[in-house]
């Protein structure tokens, strides 16, 4: 139970961080950040749409990131999130973070 606890605390301090990262090389969707996050991890970080899309909203309100509805021939729509400039500056503050952790 005290392992699930750190897990949680882990991916809670850690999501915006890894999505910003990640932002950073390239537009994504919510299933392509979560898919990411796992592989990079070894799987290790899973997020599931309930949790990872309350973070990308308050990311958004925040704006740190912007979301776009991209419908493409043959599938379903789909909102793809981009860094913005504030974002950005907040990469490079929660990094310098990080590192002085």
């Amino acid at each position: 139970m005290q392992q699930d606890n750190i897990d949680r605390q882990l991916k809670k301090g850690s999501a915006e961080v890894l999505i910003l990262s990640l932002l950073e090389a390239r537009d994504r969707h919510g299933y392509d950040l979560a898919k990411r996050i796992e592989q990079l991890s070894d799987g290790a970080l899973r997020f599931q749409v309930a949790s990872l899309y309350p973070v990308l909203y308050r990311m958004e309100a925040r704006g740190w990131i912007e979301g776009t509805w991209v419908e493409e021939s043959g599938e379903r729509p789909r909102r793809f999130y981009r860094l913005t400039p504030t974002g950005k500056t907040e990469l490079e503050s929660q990094r310098k973070s990080w590192k002085r952790f």
